[in-house]
């Protein structure tokens, strides 16, 4: 082949793969009225595109962390590694704004990291998950960041366990730090949105009467471990054996469940969450007060919809401020 030729078939393909990126972008961006008009920056949108349905906290965060504020936080007081339980990482952080106020709802997050990595902090000074939290404050909460133990060291259940810890201890301290809590509101994501899920659907685990919760917020997690086959990560927390799946599931209990429940998913998931996604929304719709409030997030991936929040892309916080609005 000369080189001409190969010159030739270099920039077809170039071309070919430019096209066929057209093509899906104009399907993602036109597949809801809402994307229309996305807060979201064109060039975010497109590169998030690029990296695709897989997790890549790198790529994304690097997309995200300039429209993110660093530290010192005006108007935020944070108190960082408070202890909630005796595990080395049985810490939180909580954030409140400086000034005194009434007594605000509380919005606890539980971070991902497939069951064996992840932290409240992803480093001591990026503006992850510090973003959620300063979101948090600016709409009226108190925040309260948690990490809990891993596999595989620390397998199921010790990721549900260390939830009960952490909410029993925001609701010891809920007044003291401008906190009501009658109104705690549980969030997770990913790995974390699996722990909030367990917590919700197996009162067992609980430490709080009823739970203490006021509402649970769930984004891209896992609910039915036997609706797929579970990758080495999951299994090193939920164990090998899949007769244990079912009952280690929380799907079942979700929809037993009277608490109000908010569901989300993006539209650049991996298959198998947006799948979780229409397994719980289906579920959920069959309990006795009613559906969840299911949100498909058009345009964000698995790590864009919560490393976008406290930006001008507000789709996911509006539907959490609204949630709570609604439980009040």
């Amino acid at each position: 082949m000369s080189s001409a030729e190969s010159m030739l078939i270099g920039a077809l393909r170039m071309t070919l793969t430019r096209l066929g990126l057209a093509i899906v972008a104009a399907a993602l961006m036109l597949s809801d009225a809402q994307a229309q008009q996305s807060p979201m920056p064109d060039e975010i949108a497109w590169k998030l595109i690029e990296i695709g349905r897989v997790i890549d906290p790198p790529k994304t965060a690097a997309l995200y962390a300039p429209l993110q504020a660093r530290e010192p936080y005006a108007d935020v007081k944070v108190q960082r590694d408070v202890r909630y339980g005796a595990a080395e990482r049985n810490l939180l952080d909580v954030f409140t704004p400086d000034t005194a106020a009434a007594p605000r709802p509380i919005l606890i997050f539980v971070h991902g990291g497939a069951f064996i990595g992840g932290n409240k902090r992803t480093t001591p000074d990026s503006p992850f998950y510090d973003n959620i939290m300063l979101w948090a404050v600016k709409r009226g909460f108190v925040g309260v960041n948690i990490t809990y133990r891993l596999a595989p060291k620390f397998p199921w259940p010790a990721g549900v366990e260390d939830v009960a810890s952490a909410v029993q201890w925001v609701a010891a301290h809920a007044v003291e730090n401008g906190g009501d809590p009658a109104r705690i509101y549980l969030m997770g994501h990913s790995a974390g949105a699996v722990h909030v899920a367990t917590y919700v659907a197996h009162p067992e685990f609980h430490k709080v009467g009823g739970g203490g919760l006021a509402g649970a917020i769930m984004a891209s997690g896992i609910y039915d471990l036997t609706a797929s086959p579970l990758g080495d990560q999951e299994m090193a927390y939920f164990g090998i054996d899949p007769s244990r799946f079912k009952e280690r599931s929380s799907l079942e209990g979700l929809q037993a469940s009277t608490l109000p429940l908010m569901i989300a998913s993006a539209e650049l998931d991996p298959p198998r969450f947006v799948e979780q996604f229409d397994l719980l929304k289906q579920a959920a719709c069959k309990r006795p007060t009613g559906c969840a409030r299911a949100v498909m997030l058009p345009q964000h991936s698995h790590m864009s919809e919560v490393y976008s929040i406290n930006t001008a892309d507000d789709r996911l916080t509006r539907e959490i401020a609204e949630f709570v609005q609604a439980g009040k």
